[in-house]
């Protein structure tokens, strides 16, 4: 398994990639990282694993920069030289917590697409109350989708869930302003005609409110619904926490109940945190690309490493092909 990591990307690197990457190094057996960014920076890191080889270069895709053409011309920035390692099948995957844009145009442009994936989708895997989280797609990639985008989504996301999450028969549902069939605008009602005739265990329309709750393991939506949902679920899960913090810390008696109640709101917390599930997949590329969030930590790394390590292991993106083929096939 060989993995190549941008060093460089996110708001805590090289330290937190670095420390993620060496315990992936250190935990899971016949991996090799390659690190990708500045050498001085990094090496200081290390602890001498002989899994984990530098390639160095002091260029890097910062937020500020215009995602297409950063790629094009920043041709050393770190994200760019990580993609290329797959391209040229010295990496098997590749993980980034840097400019999403720009990961997402060195997926399409350096990467590439599987053949028959029109548009490829940025899916992470989001907390739900009973634990298992479900997978949502597209957040963000295409904000215009066509209703067979979308039902591409619900093939690839349920071939994660099915080879990564191992959740038998995964359940799809269509995000929508109501349940009942004939809701919503032309795009969701032409794709949930052709989501019930898709290989895939189709459910119906699902509402926003019900996301957190489990009703499907996959939700597709287009890239704007998306990442509207996506950004609402992030925003109140903060606005959650501050407020408890807020309430705990108003008067002796709640400061006593939250020493009281520390390990669990602790639990509580982790819960919610969706980096606990890996980054956020670039489905429908010729090899798996995770986005990391920009602020991950050690732990988020090591979570995005697992994730990859286990789409290449169960050969998601073969399968996607495979089945994309197939579906293809059925509908001429």
């Amino acid at each position: 398994m060989r993995l190549a990591i941008d060093a460089m990307g996110g708001d805590h690197a090289p330290d937190e990639i670095v420390k993620g990457a060496v315990e992936a190094a250190n935990n899971i057996d016949h991996l090799h990282i390659t690190l990708v960014g500045d050498e001085e920076r990094i090496k200081p890191l290390l602890n001498n694993e002989s899994n984990i080889d530098i390639i160095h270069t002091t260029e890097v895709i910062t937020g500020d920069d215009e995602p297409v053409r950063a790629v094009r011309r920043k041709k050393n920035a770190s994200l760019v030289l990580m993609a290329n390692e797959v391209k040229e099948g010295r990496a098997d995957a590749c993980i980034s917590a840097g400019n999403t844009g720009a990961l997402m145009s060195a997926g399409l442009f350096v990467v590439g697409r599987i053949p028959g994936i029109e548009r490829p989708a940025l899916s992470p895997t989001l907390p739900t109350v009973e634990g298992k989280g479900f997978l949502l797609l597209d957040v963000g990639a295409n904000v215009d989708a066509k209703p067979q985008h979308l039902v591409q989504y619900g093939i690839m996301g349920s071939i994660y869930m099915e080879k990564v999450r191992s959740i038998s028969n995964p359940t799809v549902g269509l995000l929508n302003v109501g349940t009942e069939d004939g809701k919503g605008n032309d795009l969701t009602k032409k794709a949930f005609q052709q989501l019930t005739e898709a290989p895939v265990n189709f459910i119906g329309n699902v509402e926003a409110r019900d996301l957190l709750t489990g009703v499907a393991d996959v939700v597709v939506t287009d890239g704007f619904s998306g990442n509207v949902a996506l950004k609402t679920i992030e925003g109140t899960a903060s606005a959650m926490f501050s407020m408890l913090k807020e309430t705990f810390m108003g008067s002796l008696k709640t400061k006593i109940a939250a020493g009281m109640m520390k390990s669990d709101l602790k639990y509580l917390k982790n819960k919610l945190d969706y980096s606990e599930y890996g980054g956020a997949g670039l489905f429908g590329l010729a090899a798996p690309v995770i986005k990391a969030h920009g602020s991950s930590n050690q732990r988020a790394i090591f979570s995005a490493i697992k994730q990859a390590c286990h789409m290449v292991d169960n050969e998601v993106t073969k399968t996607i092909k495979e089945t994309i083929e197939a579906n293809q096939e059925g509908t001429e």
